[in-house]
């Protein structure tokens, strides 16, 4: 047999997913690996899905996306971020945020261009540069700093062969939220140096205290040479129904959805349907998620921060916590194993999420308080059994 593509062989897996199925063959487990939602969709969504199903909504939908569903993205990118958008050339409805990303990238990138991302980092913004044919440039953020990007190192990183900067504000691992003179700053750099921005915003709803979502698609000069990333999974529970969105300008949008057509045609027409209504429906149902992963967020803080040779900021955004471990002596690895082989606790390396991830393990706080109060209990006799 002749050998497969080099590209795919050196792709690694996730580590989340990795931790996530050591534990699947394991009983009584407490899992605070997956970044998922515990809600189920809320009903009125559902329902939304169900009545175009049967009104007949069973066929191929333009390649972009059915256009109610773009004006309804679009009313909220102006709600939300106040930028206009044009609903029928400057957005393409994906599968997931995820594709909505590697079609960005393929777009952008040619053999050996450069994109520089936060380290640590979700896993998949440097896989999927690199499936591109491009080179993940790291620039490492801090928690003395709220792992919050710093500009001047951004600048230092730029040469030649740089393309673009990714984004992810609220962050996954950290639940870093960037500010807008950060954000300002970097808007500044991109534009001296002519670069793209990759805007990652599904996180955008979870902030929590003083912090404010700010997309840097609403700084001027920005909105033509940012790519804006969004998902549905994260805000609506949606995880399973796989749609989200991208909005540029109209030439690389008019790109992205030509190699959509090429890769899955159109986004599974009822869960369009089902979008609109996510947007447009009640919005208790996304306040009241918001409001229990505040309460939630608390309780794994302060549980934490309680634990000795444990310790962890307060993040002020997302559903994670950056959690330090390097008091206990063991590595991030050694951590995140030995804890789930001996308490049957799942979380992720911070390994996982780059080298500047060393020291650190992440947890999800979107599960239930009781799974974070039995979880605790778990972790905070594991430590003290390590003395």
């Amino acid at each position: 047999m002749r050998e497969l593509s080099s590209m795919a062989a050196n792709i690694l897996p996730s580590p989340i997913r990795k931790m996530f199925n050591i534990a699947s063959k394991m009983n009584n487990t407490v899992s605070f690996a997956l970044g998922e939602p515990d809600f189920t969709t809320p009903k009125n969504i559902i329902d939304a899905a169900c009545k175009a199903l049967c009104a007949g909504q069973t066929h191929y939908t333009p390649n972009a996306g059915i256009l109610p569903l773009r004006e309804a993205i679009s009313r909220s990118l102006n709600k939300i971020s106040g930028i206009d958008v044009n609903p029928e050339s400057e957005i393409v409805v994906t599968v997931g945020g995820t594709e909505a990303l590697i079609l960005s990238m393929m777009v952008l990138l040619g053999p050996g261009d450069e994109v520089i991302l936060a380290n640590p980092y979700w896993p998949n913004h440097p896989a999927q540069v690199e499936m591109c044919g491009g080179v993940p440039r790291f620039v490492r953020v801090f928690e003395k700093d709220g792992f919050i990007y710093n500009p001047d190192d951004f600048k230092k990183a730029i040469n030649r062969k740089t393309k673009a900067i990714v984004l992810n504000s609220p962050a996954n691992p950290t639940g870093g939220v960037a500010g807008r003179k950060v954000l300002e700053d970097i808007a500044k750099i991109a534009i001296e140096n002519d670069l793209y921005v990759i805007s990652d915003e599904v996180y955008k709803h979870f902030v929590y205290d003083d912090a404010k979502f700010t997309s840097i698609s609403s700084i001027e000069g920005m909105r033509q040479r940012t790519i804006i990333i969004d998902s549905f999974s994260k805000s609506y529970a949606m995880t399973g129904w796989r749609i989200g969105y991208a909005s540029s300008n109209s030439s690389i949008i008019q790109n992205m959805t030509k190699l959509h057509e090429n890769v899955c045609a159109c986004v599974n027409t009822s869960t369009q349907y089902a979008a609109i209504e996510a947007l447009e429906g009640p919005v208790e149902p996304l306040e009241y998620m918001i409001q229990k992963y505040a309460q939630r967020r608390n309780l794994i803080v302060d549980g934490i921060n309680s634990i000795e040779s444990l310790s962890c900021m307060k993040p002020k955004g997302a559903f994670y916590v950056f959690m330090d471990v390097t008091k206990t002596g063991l590595t991030s690895d050694e951590f995140a194993t030995r804890l789930l082989k001996e308490t049957g606790v799942v979380l992720v390396p911070g390994t996982g999420f780059g080298d500047a991830g060393e020291g650190f393990v992440r947890l999800s706080y979107a599960t239930s308080e009781e799974n974070i109060e039995e979880g605790l209990k778990r972790i905070r006799g594991f430590v003290y059994n390590l003395k």
